[in-house]
């Protein structure tokens, strides 16, 4: 998994570069966006995987399955990626882009899980503390799930704060056992 990123971040950065230079971040976000969402479709994966096509053909065929969603410079971004056998980058490629867009952006992406709904009071109040934490715009994304039995964990890129029931008793018992 690490030689994926690895090896996708030049041609990540390259895209960023040029979508930065052109003032087009929405459009390649979007374009990539779908290349990666395509590229994980089943069918789409045995095809991209298939020993019997080339890699131009792949690449072409991608480009048919995605239509007008890519332009020009999007087809010949993939291009270049089946010139260098690396259509299996897409969805990687796409997550560092979308990494680098939201560091150019100072947004940032919060998950938050929760026992119970949370109040339009306590979602305001929980977007101005992480503002402030993080310094960066943010956009926080809910759900519940019960099995928490209270409290909420924070997903915000790599920080993870569990301030769960569920979490503090299975603190507990680690500490328990350990003595």
């Amino acid at each position: 998994m690490a030689e994926l990123a690895t090896i996708a971040r030049p041609y990540a950065n390259a895209v960023f570069d040029l979508a930065r230079r052109d003032n087009a971040l929405n459009q390649w976000s979007s374009m990539l966006g779908v290349l990666g969402a395509t590229s994980e479709h089943p069918t789409v994966k045995m095809l991209l995987q298939s020993p019997d096509l080339q890699s131009t053909a792949k690449a072409f065929r991608l480009a048919e399955v995605c239509g007008d969603e890519l332009d020009d410079r999007g087809k010949k971004f993939l291009q270049a990626l089946s010139d260098n056998d690396r259509l299996d980058l897409l969805g990687e490629i796409s997550a560092q882009f979308e990494a680098l867009r939201a560091e150019e952006e100072k947004s940032l992406d919060v998950e938050v899980v929760s026992a119970y709904e949370m109040s339009e009071a306590q979602y305001e109040a929980l977007k101005v503390s992480l503002k402030q934490k993080f310094e960066k715009e943010i956009t926080i994304e809910t759900r519940v799930d019960a099995s928490l039995i209270g409290g909420a964990v924070i997903r915000a890129g790599d920080v993870v704060i569990d301030g769960s029931v569920r979490g503090k008793l299975a603190k507990l018992a680690e500490t328990l056992i350990a003595v």
